[in-house]
């Protein structure tokens, strides 16, 4: 098929351009340019809001096959600010599907490129490390200097909910708090399924509020940008933690808590993002493939020992992925359990969480 779309280009903070096609919605804009190495799950990916303030490469060279399945949606918004690809699908193939990446993208404001080396563009991004971005009609208008400022900031406040709202049935057994920092639908869905009622709560929710609530545990949601620039939500997580309640925290949720400990979190040179990353849990020595999003992690190093301990370590390159925390009912993953798309070879953990409540889950 003829791919027709107005020429564009993506320039990098370094000067390097890449000229592609456009596709879905027109427009300019500057964000941090990632990579993200799942071979599926583009719909997860689009609409996760972790990706809030980021232009998403795909490395899998052809996107969008199986069209759009508003099902799949990991939340009502589309994450990135932008989306680069190979070669998007312009007749795809599903029964579930109702419609293609290009109308959905129109629909939503989403800009796109296509036709970009996204094979050298990620070897940039992977070797000289993240770098923002600039995808526009006129490379030679891109203020370099512009681009080199931008930062992603205050992104959790503008993605999490503004009033809390319920998940599951009102007469379930348990009743969990989801902190909603960001998160992805499947969090709360994994939840629900194992017998829970859920209040998915504002980011900026209180221990007193919480505890007002009755709720028998306490759900830290993923989402995006720096960890550290977070400080009242920190602080607020400084006094939720002392309730007591059981704890289980996801990505920002586990870098949050690390904070809130006393720990550091590290930007990484070009994050973690895919399906395939390897995690060894220092407890039974077992590796599990895990899906994961992040571009900060946890000092491992710096988690107070009277405090909590790693629990979890990425086989790749020895980044902290989880904790145990010893002085409250507390543990955290890096990675995504709740995987979607990815394997669910660690979704037994919501189990585990549901078990420190007192309860057992429903579903195995």
């Amino acid at each position: 098929m003829e791919r027709i779309g107005e020429k564009a280009y993506l320039v990098l903070e370094n000067g390097r351009v890449f000229q592609g096609r456009r596709f879905g919605a027109p427009g300019e804009l500057m964000a941090e340019v990632v990579f993200t190495t799942g071979m599926g799950g583009y719909l997860e990916t689009i609409t996760d809001p972790s990706y809030w303030g980021q232009i998403v490469v795909q490395t899998f060279p052809l996107i969008g096959n199986y069209g759009v399945i508003p099902a799949d949606f990991e939340s009502g918004v589309v994450g990135p600010r932008g989306y680069i690809v190979k070669a998007w699908c312009q007749a795809p193939s599903n029964f579930r599907s109702e419609g293609s990446l290009d109308a959905f993208f129109k629909d939503r404001g989403l800009c796109a490129l296509e036709g970009i080396d996204t094979r050298t563009l990620t070897k940039i991004i992977r070797e000289k490390g993240v770098m923002n971005g600039m995808i526009t009609s006129d490379p030679d208008k891109a203020d370099i200097g512009a681009i080199r400022a931008y930062k992603v900031q205050g992104v959790v406040r503008e993605v999490s909910t503004k009033e809390p709202y319920a998940m599951g049935s009102s007469d379930a057994r348990l009743h969990i708090a989801l902190m909603d920092y960001g998160m992805k639908k499947s969090i709360g869905e994994c939840l629900v399924k194992r017998g829970a009622k859920v209040t998915v709560c504002p980011c900026t929710t209180t221990a007193r509020e919480l505890s007002d609530m009755g709720v028998d545990g306490i759900m830290l949601s993923n989402g995006p940008g720096d960890p550290a620039e977070n400080v009242e939500l920190i602080e607020n997580l400084k006094e939720i933690y002392k309730l007591g309640k059981p704890m289980f925290g996801i990505c920002l949720g586990h870098q949050l808590l690390a904070l809130a400990h006393g720990a550091r979190t590290e930007k990484l040179k070009y994050g973690h993002r895919g399906e395939n990353q390897p995690v060894k849990d220092l407890e039974t020595g077992r590796v599990y493939i895990t899906s994961q999003n992040h571009g900060y992690a946890v000092v491992g190093g710096s988690i107070p020992a009277e405090k909590g301990r790693e629990l979890y370590v990425n086989v790749n390159d020895g980044t902290c992925e989880g904790v145990r925390y010893t002085d409250c009912n507390a543990f955290t993953t890096q990675f995504h359990p709740e995987a979607c798309a990815g394997p669910l070879d660690t979704e037994w953990l919501f189990d585990r969480f549901f078990s420190m409540i007192g309860g057992s889950s429903v579903c195995r």
